[in-house]
């Protein structure tokens, strides 16, 4: 029997793992990315969507393979946003099902929050996205609604913020709006104190014990919201993420800025 070449076996390893990470990712294809776009901003661009596996970049196209199917399908709705001036197509011949896996992990993952969340994380880091974009992931929210798992997560933080700063029992956003500044400085009191800003979401604990926590609880747990409502909370987490950095404005910016 006639043994196999080293470099034929190599050839073989190969395609084996081609096929392995085929079966095992969730592809979009993109096309009409401009020759200046490298694969690091395409990584960068999409890694909004969920955890992907691999990018194969060739010129003004790439396959994009993410490790869930939703986050495919979140990449979807991106189809005629922009990136450096290009505007890209984004299509699947595949279609790609939402998970229904409520998992025990307290660990968010990107694909568990709303569409529209990361909408509106896409905006707050700069990238253009059309209004229509915006509608289709409120659309696709009140498709596939809140997951419970991102809800559990939502609610312990609205509930673990108001116990600090309000008292047993209490909630950030069950409380009236005038008091939220005095409850504000009450709860970061205690979370510097005892250090549970260090282990919660940082924006989401902030969001929800500031004077706009009512307004950040419903955006996040209701699929009923308007285009200009992820404009709002783009600017939110802008804002909140410019005042946790150093104030040098010279830094490097996204691809693509709005």
């Amino acid at each position: 029997m006639t043994s196999l070449t080293s470099s034929a076996k190599d050839r073989i390893l190969d395609n084996h793992s081609f096929i392995q990470t085929a079966m095992s990712t969730y592809n979009v294809t993109v096309s009409g990315i401009s020759p200046n776009t490298t694969e690091t901003h395409l990584h960068d661009f999409f890694s909004f969507c969920g955890k992907i596996a691999t990018i194969d970049h060739k010129g003004s196209e790439a396959v994009v393979n993410f490790e869930k199917p939703s986050a495919a399908k979140t990449a979807l709705m991106l189809n005629g946003g922009s990136l450096d001036g290009a505007t890209l197509t984004v299509t699947s011949d595949t279609v790609h099902p939402d998970e229904h896996e409520e998992s025990k992990d307290e660990h968010i993952d990107q694909t568990d929050k709303p569409r529209a969340g990361i909408a509106a994380e896409y905006l707050a880091k700069g990238y253009t996205l059309s209004d229509s974009i915006l509608q289709r992931a409120i659309e696709m929210d009140k498709q596939r609604g809140i997951s419970n798992k991102f809800l559990s997560y939502f609610n312990s933080l609205d509930s673990g913020i108001g116990s600090r700063a309000l008292g047993p029992d209490k909630t950030i956003s069950g409380k009236l709006q005038e008091t939220f500044a005095a409850a504000t400085q009450q709860a970061k009191t205690v979370d510097e104190q005892k250090g549970v800003s260090k282990t919660a979401h940082e924006y989401y604990t902030k969001a929800l014990g500031s004077p706009f926590g009512m307004k950040v609880y419903e955006f996040y747990t209701s699929t009923s919201k308007q285009v200009l409502d992820i404009h709002e909370e783009a600017k939110r987490i802008h804002s909140t993420n410019k005042t946790a950095t150093h104030p040098d404005t010279s830094a490097a910016q996204p691809a693509e800025k709005a």
